[in-house]
């Protein structure tokens, strides 16, 4: 059985294909974690134990490596759970009561000793991804209510002292880039306080004891949370390692009235002894099967046109409908209408907030251009700023009370922006109200969904002043409320999760987004270390990735057209590049890019990945594997010292099949032994080239 209980021992295993996840009730009654790691044949032989206080300074109730530990007692580490109950006590004393067992859900309920409060901790097992869901939920069943001052979702343990954790750090044009370093004695903390999940980190923890891409032990869990998150890491002064993720308690706290029931966000957690590798391809995977929206799981991510870099917000039917004749014959089969085309929206400074065709620029309203789309074989896309308005606005100046605020507080703007308070029930009414009618009036077939500012300011006038620290919490589920409204509705039309690039990717989203903009920043050269970041966490078919023009916008760097075409075709492949400007052989060799891309793009957005070698060693390369078909990636920054060949050893193929590599148009057979051990050799001369080669097996 994949979940056991030992009676007698008070004990629980969750055991998948090749890992298990053991904790158990201790002689304290404290559900202490006892082992992570590869599946055992010795199960009977663990047990809770005893342990011993070092002084009365490190209390017994302190070393304990429990599952979910409270604030309460003799603790003083980084809590999960802190309360306040209505009389002013502020202490929770869990108490064992039972569990269930369903298949393969295991619930342990706690409750506290003298309250009528409970935590019931929850894991699922994924078997045969090795992968565990947790998560906890908290139940007032009380008359009074109770203050939730912390509540995260998981708490992990590690009897290893000596651990490397990573994660990816940046800004705004510089998301995603992975960093690894040694965790130190003290607490670590990678957060977000900006009501998203933000530029600056990702909610997830990998922690590793000497791995690197295909071997060595890696503990990893990612956050399913979209809002404030924390990340805390502490290695203990008793030698010991503790994780502890979830909402971020900072500014935080939630009044869970009677009979009211608080679920954490899940955490998707898991280990492997095969490296950073074998954890992006079990993760991706659980994205591909079981994360992304059913209803668009399985289908192909067509090819893209943006209109922005064109136009910007000069947007006009005529103009739009010419780029969509260009877009066409490259065989393009999206065409996306970004910012400009609503209310008085000439610039960043006017109109966010008015839902309505501009008939200056659309006259007969959206349906002329729509057809014109549809009529050349594309889909019509749209993008759309929700949550945001312009101080400068139809909406602001009948609704001024609509943003967040506090008294006697002049709001700041950014980007011209205010943030519009989704804690009130009238602003989702009415964002519900002007994307249904957009939806229904239109034929829409994709919402780009941007947010480009984080909250300030976080006063929600409209909710009590002891609820007011439960807005940042209350905005996501808003926001996942319209989305998820939006897409029960309209299960045709496929949704981007945008936020100034990468500002919203995380596993909240993925839930309910089918496809991320993964940053602003479309230089090939840079997006291929944020590609790579990206890759860790989350599947590729998720990436939108864009062909731009040249000198880029951020860095005035030059890259040829191949180079920005075989970097945007590691996702689903986009063009952003004004097509007014390109020349006839720019055009022709755009076509033949897409129409490559088509081949290979089901290997692209279904394979697994594996990376070879990082753009940060040198020269990328990088191999998605799906069945008996695989493609290959390669890029070189630029050549030194006469440096034009490379030899790569490829991944995930069967050594025992035959296979043919299209190098050049020619055709090399080998075995995949071969392929993995001997290599292929690519000549790559001068600056910023890059290759793809195509890996077919023999039937």
């Amino acid at each position: 059985m994949p979940i056991t209980y030992h009676e007698q021992k008070k004990l629980f295993s969750l055991a998948g294909e090749n890992t298990e996840y053991i904790f158990a009730l201790d002689y304290a009654g404290l559900i202490k974690h006892l082992y992570w790691g590869d599946k055992t044949s010795c199960l009977d032989d663990f047990d809770a134990g005893f342990t011993f206080e070092i002084s009365s300074n490190d209390p017994s109730t302190e070393l304990t490596p429990e599952e979910y530990s409270p604030w309460g007692g003799l603790r003083y580490k980084e809590p999960c759970i802190k309360t306040a109950f209505a009389d002013g006590t502020r202490d929770l004393a869990l108490v064992y009561k039972g569990h269930e067992i369903s298949g393969a859900v295991v619930k342990i309920n706690l409750a506290d000793a003298h309250y009528p409060l409970s935590v019931t901790l929850c894991y699922r097992l994924i078997e045969d991804l090795d992968i565990i869901e947790r998560w906890a939920e908290i139940a007032n069943g009380g008359q009074e209510p109770v203050t939730l001052q912390s509540v995260a979702s998981a708490e992990f343990n590690f009897k290893e002292e000596d651990l490397w954790q990573s994660n990816v750090f940046g800004h705004w044009i510089s998301e995603q880039k992975m960093f690894r370093e040694r965790l130190t004695p003290g607490k670590k903390v990678l957060e977000s306080r900006r009501g998203g999940t933000g530029h600056n980190h990702s909610p997830y923890f990998i922690l590793d004891n000497g791995a690197d891409e295909d071997h060595g032990r890696v503990y990893f869990g990612v956050l399913a949370h979209t809002g404030n998150f924390k990340v805390t890491f502490e290695k203990t002064q008793y030698r010991t390692t503790r994780v502890v993720i979830g909402i971020n308690d900072f500014d935080f706290s939630w009044q869970l009235k009677k009979k009211e029931t608080f679920r954490t966000p899940s955490v998707f957690c898991g280990c492997t002894d095969k490296g950073f590798g074998d954890m992006s391809r079990r993760l991706s995977i659980l994205a591909l099967t079981s994360i992304m929206p059913e209803n668009h799981r399985g289908a192909v991510r067509p090819v893209l046109y943006n209109s922005w870099e064109a136009t910007l917000f000069n947007v006009t039917c005529q103009g739009q409908m010419e780029l969509a004749e260009k877009a066409a014959g490259l065989g393009v089969e999206l065409f996306v209408i970004d910012d400009g085309w609503f209310g008085q929206r000439h610039s960043d400074k006017a109109g966010l907030g008015d839902w309505y065709v501009n008939r200056e620029k659309f006259p007969d309203g959206l349906k002329t251009l729509i057809e014109k789309v549809n009529g050349l074989a594309m889909d019509f896309g749209i993008w759309v700023e929700l949550e945001m308005v312009n101080p400068d606005s139809d909406l602001y100046r009948k609704h001024p009370d609509w943003i967040y605020n506090f008294n006697n507080r002049t709001p700041s703007t950014s980007r011209n922006q205010l943030a519009l308070n989704l804690c009130n029930p009238e602003v989702v009414a009415y964002l519900k109200g002007v994307m249904v009618s957009l939806l229904s009036d239109n034929n829409i077939a994709y919402v780009k969904w941007d947010v480009n500012r984080p909250i300030s300011e976080p006063g929600a006038l409209n909710l009590p002043i002891d609820d007011q620290e439960s807005i940042w919490y209350r905005h996501t589920l808003a926001f996942y409320d319209i989305i998820e409204t939006l897409r029960a509705q309209f299960p045709h039309v496929a949704f981007e999760a945008c936020a100034s690039g990468g500002g919203r990717i995380d596993y909240g989203c993925l839930m309910r987004f089918d496809q991320f903009w993964t940053s602003d920043n479309t230089d090939a050269l840079d997006r291929l270390a944020i590609q790579e970041g990206y890759s860790y966490m989350f599947p590729a078919k998720a990436m939108r990735a864009w062909v731009t023009d040249c000198p880029n916008f951020i860095d005035k760097r030059s890259i040829p057209l191949r180079y920005r075409f075989h970097c945007a075709m590691m996702g689903s492949l986009g063009i952003g590049g004004n097509l007014n400007k390109w020349t006839g052989a720019e055009m022709e060799e755009a076509k033949a890019f897409v129409a490559q891309y088509k081949e290979i793009r089901n290997v692209v957005q279904e394979g697994l990945i594996y990376r070879i070698s990082s753009i940060r060693e040198g020269h990328a390369a990088v191999q998605y594997v799906l069945g008996g078909e695989s493609v290959l990636f390669v890029f070189t920054r630029g050549e030194q010292f006469g440096r034009e060949l490379f030899t790569i050893t490829l991944k995930g193929l069967d050594p025992a099949r035959r296979y043919t590599a299209l190098i050049d148009g020619f055709p090399v057979e080998k075995s995949g032994d071969y392929f993995m051990k001997a290599g292929i050799t690519l000549h790559l001369p001068g600056d910023y080239a890059s290759k793809l080669v195509r890996i077919t097996a023999k039937t």
